[in-house]
């Protein structure tokens, strides 16, 4: 494949050596040959063991833990390759880390989303290709140009085909307010009612539900969100909806963090079932039953194509 007189490379960092190497085989591809390593005291050490001037190149790095280590390995792996004339290089993140501390909650917070994006930038990345971040505007942090890709579609597709397209008793849920345009989405695409929790949140990683908007009585719902952490939102709802006369509860995030004490709380919980996809990769200890993961693969070798051929991306995201 060779669209415009530069060949296309792609690498890949440790955080998610799995999903790289599945995009990289649909594109038609072999990863490119590096080593990221470590020093004996710790420093990160990157060899690119093949020519890459002039070419094309994409880095696959999800941010996701140890999020520090996966940072400095993107930073490190991007100046490298500047370094060695690569002719383009996108930072592939499909899991961009930091992107919850997007703005000052109170005096004397840092904004590390934009800190992070400047970080990316001035290592040496020509352009952005990321998923579902946590807030949309994310995209202006950045001086360069960033491609959103959506994880609705896949999540909503595996729905509708677990359902059988029998969806005359589904609703979908938003956990709360600011997940409304995502699930309003989601909600659309498998033609079904929207209901809202309005919860409070005492403290980080605490939260209250305090009412239900919607009608989930006798009704399957789906919460939908775009990551879970330690899980205590999503429990929390399930369990509000069961006890509200819910007749089954499932969940979906693209990003399924799954920290502390997720994996026990989801266990023991009224979900019967929580679809993520594979943007960070689960631990062993994290593949229980109840989890479902889906792959991310075919949208991104779709995006890093469209990208190398100098194709439209936003025809990408209305087949979404």
């Amino acid at each position: 494949m060779n669209l415009h007189g530069k060949d296309i490379k792609i690498f890949a960092g440790n955080s998610n050596k799995e999903l790289a190497e599945e995009i990289s085989l649909k594109v038609g591809l072999p990863l490119g040959a590096s080593i990221v390593s470590r020093f004996s005291d710790g420093e990160i050490a990157i060899s690119i063991n093949e020519v890459v001037r002039g070419s094309d190149v994409f880095i696959v790095q999800s941010t996701c833990t140890p999020v520090n280590e996966n940072l400095v390995e993107l930073l490190i792996l991007i100046d490298a390759l500047k370094r060695a004339s690569a002719g383009r290089i996108t930072a592939v993140i499909p899991y961009f880390g930091y992107a919850r501390q997007d703005r000052k909650a109170k005096a004397r917070d840092p904004i590390s989303a934009k800190l992070v994006a400047n970080l990316i930038t001035t290592a040496g990345a020509d352009r952005v290709l990321t998923m579902d971040l946590h807030a949309p505007q994310l995209q202006g942090f950045f001086d360069i140009p960033v491609d959103h890709l959506l994880g609705t579609p896949i999540l909503a597709q595996h729905f509708y085909k677990k359902f059988a397209g029998n969806t005359d008793d589904v609703v979908v849920v938003s956990p709360d307010i600011g997940s409304v345009g995502r699930s309003r989405r989601f909600a659309e695409k498998l033609d079904v009612p929207l209901a809202i929790i309005d919860k409070r949140r005492p403290k980080a990683n605490v939260c209250e539900i305090m009412n239900i908007i919607g009608d989930v009585k006798g009704k399957r719902v789906i919460l939908v969100d775009d990551l879970i952490d330690t899980a205590g939102t999503v429990v929390n709802a399930a369990n509000a909806l069961k006890d509200m006369g819910a007749t089954e509860v499932y969940a979906c995030c693209t990003h399924g963090v799954l920290s502390g004490p997720a994996i026990d709380r989801i266990r023991t919980s009224a979900i019967k079932e929580l679809v993520t996809l594979n943007t960070i990769p689960l631990t062993n200890e994290k593949k229980i039953s109840k989890i479902t993961v889906l792959s991310v693969a075919d949208v991104f070798a779709e995006a890093i194509e469209r990208i190398y051929g100098d194709m439209s991306i936003s025809s990408l995201f209305t087949q979404q």
